[in-house]
C-alpha cells in the first residue's frame, strides 16, 4: 500500500482530530500488516520530531508543528501497530524536528537551551512513554547544552535524562551508524562500541 505522509494526518488533525486518529491508527494496522506478511515483525515508526519549515530531512513525514497533536496521533498511530502484532519505536529522541541539517550527510547541532527543547520537542516522547512505548530511536545530532555528542553516544541524554530523569526502560536504538551525522566519533569500530 502507499501510504501518505503524516503529515497529512496533522492537516486533517487540524480539522477534524477524531477521524485523523482513527485513520492514524488504521494505517498503522495495515502497515504491521503488510510488514508482517512479509516476516518483518518491527518497523521504526512513528516519528515524533515536531514538523518544521527548518528541518531539510523530516520534512513531512512529521505529523504536526505542536507538540500534543503529535502525541495524540503517534499514540494512536502505536495502538494500530500493536493491534497489528508490532511494537511502535518512537523517534528520533531527543527531536530532529528543529534541526536544520541533515544528519545523513553531515552532523547536526542544536543549539538551543535545554529548557526550550524540553519544553517542545521532549514532550511526544515522554507523553509516549508514559503511554506504553517500548522502543526509541536516538538522533545523531550534537545538542551542546547537554553534551558535545550527538545523543545516539551521549550517556547524559540516554542514561541521565531517558532513563533516569523520564523513567524510559524500553529499547533504545541508534539511528544508522553509518550516517554521517556518526562519524564524529571515529570509525565503524569505534562508533559501534560507543553506542
Amino acid at each position: 500500500t502507499r501510504f501518505p505522509p503524516m503529515r497529512s494526518l496533522g492537516e486533517l488533525f487540524d480539522q477534524s482530530p477524531a477521524q485523523a486518529l482513527e485513520i492514524s491508527s488504521l494505517l498503522a494496522w495495515q502497515l504491521a500488516s503488510e510488514l508482517r506478511e512479509c516476516g518483518i515483525d518491527f518497523s521504526f515508526t512513528p516519528i515524533l520530531d515536531l514538523a518544521t519549515l527548518d528541518s531539510r530531512v523530516i520534512g513531512d513525514r512529521a505529523f504536526h508543528s505542536q507538540p500534543q497533536a503529535v502525541f495524540s496521533l503517534a499514540q494512536a498511530f502505536m495502538q494500530g501497530l500493536n493491534k497489528g502484532g508490532m511494537q511502535a519505536i518512537g523517534k528520533h529522541f531527543p527531536g530532529h524536528g528543529t534541526v536544520v541539517a541533515d544528519s545523513h550527510v553531515e552532523c547536526p547541532v542544536d543549539d538551543r537551551l535545554y529548557e526550550e527543547i524540553a519544553k517542545r520537542d521532549l514532550q511526544p516522547f515522554t507523553e509516549m512513554i508514559a503511554a506504553g512505548l517500548l522502543g526509541i530511536m536516538s538522533a545523531h545530532v550534537v545538542y551542546p547544552c547537554k553534551d558535545h555528542l550527538p545523543a545516539s553516544f551521549s550517556s547524559i541524554w540516554l542514561n541521565d535524562i531517558l532513563r533516569q530523569q523520564y523513567g524510559f526502560e524500553g529499547v533504545i536504538f541508534s539511528d544508522d551508524l553509518s550516517m554521517q551525522g556518526a562519524h564524529v566519533v571515529g570509525n565503524i569500530e569505534q562508533r559501534i562500541e560507543k553506542a
